[in-house]
């Protein structure tokens, strides 16, 4: 006779992690962004200012695997950064 327990056939279902909570990158998907954004800062003496683009493709990377709750990145502080990338392909057309 089996002594297994059932405890209910109730399945876990993924979901993305609630606003303002970071799971830590288990695999490393993100890690090459990681890498970068932490050398930028390193070579810029820590001024985050100068190294936004790299936080901002960390962010994306982090968002596009659900290791934090997808937010417009208007809201996380990177409007200017979407709109100079908007204005420079108008450029080249």
């Amino acid at each position: 006779m089996s002594t297994a327990m059932n405890f209910g056939s109730k399945s876990f279902k993924p979901r993305p992690p609630d606003k303002g909570s970071f799971p830590l990158d288990h695999f490393g998907e993100c890690k090459a962004f990681k890498e970068k954004y932490m050398r930028c800062l390193r070579e810029n003496s820590f001024e985050n200012s100068l190294c936004r683009q790299e936080s901002k493709e960390y962010l994306e990377c982090r968002m596009d695997r659900q290791l934090m709750a997808r937010e417009p990145l208007e809201k996380l502080g990177f409007k200017d950064l979407i709109e100079e990338k908007f204005e420079a392909k108008n450029e080249k057309l």
